[in-house]
């Protein structure tokens, strides 16, 4: 095939859908324009990338007016030939064959670079594209925030957004009634959206992975509540938050063609504390209206700076990395360091403190304790060194 003059790179988006896909695509193709590159848009996800090759032109003019979209006007799958992650997330290599395909097409249609748009699964196949030769390059997207080596992920703060406003929402309804509110938010592995939301939406409760919990403890914070004169309660439950006895909660059998569906979670504490206490206790799953609708303003400027600087990273021919956010600075990483090991929340940061100061209950202990241990002891040798002089 004789090689045409302009340059070209294909954007494709893998996965779950998420606010700030189009933003992404909108910023990649604008920079990729104004660099002179030739932009194409690979449809349905890492299956418009195989045969037959399924792609459309992006300009200018037709990304005009996708900046606030929400959803991918590409299209997208998280199931398929290309599952990265299956089961109870089992890591699964795409068939050699299958690479092989991906590859050729790759070639065939002189792609100078792939902007691959995803989360953990969507990147691991890119990496796996990277290491067969294919000029891929990575941009982190999960609205759950728990892709490594980034500080934040676009959608995030749009997820927590829809959270948060869930519980404004239901702050109202719980105090009007004096009822027990659960909310279940998205959270496969990690508690980010339940803990950023529960502390920006003023919850009493949150239930993450990444702390154990009773439901025991869980009824002593509502009956504390009740004695201190405040007769509701805001929980706040992320959908992966295991059960006491290390289960999960899930919607569907396991597949071998897709991750495990996670949901239930919610119920379940409500019908146990309702038991347990004899108060009126509702149940809200939001689902995928955390997935829906148009990105905010934060996840916005994130997803343009990502799109223009993917298409640096073409244009300096750093392939197999991933940008990511550094704050304040857009900067990149090697794939590699980014999947297969997921960023979750850890106990002891600040955030969880934090919101410890503000007797916000994680389920593990039935009792108030303090959050800053450690200040308890700097006081003490102050209050020691001061006597001594």
């Amino acid at each position: 095939m004789i090689r045409t003059m302009r340059r070209r790179i294909a954007i494709l988006t893998g996965g779950g859908d998420c606010p700030g896909l189009n933003a992404v695509i909108r910023a990649a193709t604008k920079a990729g324009v104004h660099l002179g590159y030739d932009v194409i848009g690979i449809k349905r996800g890492f299956e418009g990338l195989a045969s037959p090759f399924q792609a459309i032109e992006l300009n200018i003019e037709n990304t005009a007016n996708i900046l606030d979209q929400g959803g991918t006007i590409l299209g997208s799958t998280n199931k398929g030939r290309f599952s990265a992650k299956v089961g109870v997330n089992e890591a699964r290599a795409v068939p050699q064959e299958l690479m092989d395909d991906v590859r050729k097409n790759v070639e065939d249609n002189q792609l100078d670079g792939v902007i691959c748009i995803g989360g953990d699964g969507s990147l691991s196949i890119a990496l796996q594209m990277h290491q067969m030769g294919v000029p891929v390059v990575g941009v982190p997207k999960t609205i759950d925030n728990d892709i490594a080596a980034t500080a934040f992920t676009f959608g995030f703060d749009s997820a927590v957004a829809c959270a948060a406003n869930a519980l404004d929402r239901l702050h109202t309804t719980a105090a009007s009634h004096e009822r027990v509110m659960v909310l279940e938010v998205m959270g496969r592995h990690t508690g980010w959206i339940a803990v950023h939301a529960g502390l920006a939406g003023g919850g009493d409760v949150i239930l993450i992975p990444e702390i154990p919990w009773e439901i025991e403890n869980v009824c002593e914070k509502i009956t504390q509540r009740k004695a201190m004169g405040r007769p509701f309660t805001l929980i706040v439950v992320a959908e992966g938050a295991q059960l006491p006895d290390g289960g999960q909660m899930t919607l569907a059998p396991v597949s071998e063609h897709q991750q495990i569906r996670l949901g239930g979670i919610g119920q379940w504490v409500a019908d146990q504390i309702q038991e347990r206490l004899n108060t009126e206790t509702r149940c809200v799953v939001l689902g995928h209206l955390q997935r829906g609708g148009a990105p905010t303003y934060f996840d916005r400027c994130l997803s343009t700076q990502f799109g223009a600087h993917a298409v640096r990273l073409i244009e300096e021919g750093r392939f197999g990395e991933m940008v990511c956010f550094e704050p304040p600075n857009i900067s990149s990483v090697p794939i590699a360091q980014a999947v297969q090991r997921l960023s979750t929340v850890d106990p002891s940061s600040s955030i969880i403190q934090a919101a410890r100061a503000l007797n916000i209950s994680f389920g593990d202990t039935p009792h108030f304790q303090n959050p800053f241990p450690n200040s308890q002891v700097q006081a003490a040798t102050r209050v020691e060194k001061f006597n001594r002089s």
